[in-house]
């Protein structure tokens, strides 16, 4: 499987688990509790294979300031959600309002990460690197993911 191909599979289930999450009540605390845990795994797992694998390939394969530009942005992305937010969340009661809070704003930091990967970053690779390239990536990216999960 070529690398956005992976991504993009990635990031529909991430999102689906994230929108399950959102629709619990604070009731439902045992499937809040497993539902973070796998959203937890995933998020990390995927987070890991982009920052080492990916957007080091897209970032020396460009060659605008813009390339750079989404780059950077992208790891700042990262970095919102699994340094701040997502820490912030496992912290918070899974019964509690501010559960819902969070998981509310975790969603919508990684459906607009995503949404922008897949409108630009995504075709912005293909732009730059070959079918081969991409294919590689993806072996890598796939053998790496499963070490981690």
């Amino acid at each position: 499987m070529d690398a956005i191909s992976l991504l993009k599979q990635d990031h529909k289930t991430v999102r689906a688990m994230l929108a399950e999450l959102a629709e619990t009540t604070t009731r439902a605390t045992k499937t809040r509790t497993e539902l973070l845990q796998k959203i937890r795994t995933e998020l990390e797992a995927h987070t890991t294979i982009e920052e080492e694998i990916f957007y080091p390939a897209f970032k020396a394969a460009g060659e605008k300031a813009d390339d750079n530009k989404m780059f950077f942005e992208a790891m700042e992305e990262h970095r919102a959600a699994g340094d701040l937010v997502l820490p912030d969340l496992l912290k918070t009661d899974v019964s509690s309002d501010q559960f819902s809070g969070r998981a509310k704003v975790l969603k919508e930091l990684v459906e607009h990460h995503a949404d922008e990967e897949e409108k630009e970053m995504f075709p912005r690779a293909k732009a730059l690197m070959d079918k081969a390239q991409l294919l590689e990536l993806g072996e890598r990216m796939a053998a790496r993911k499963a070490e981690l999960t």
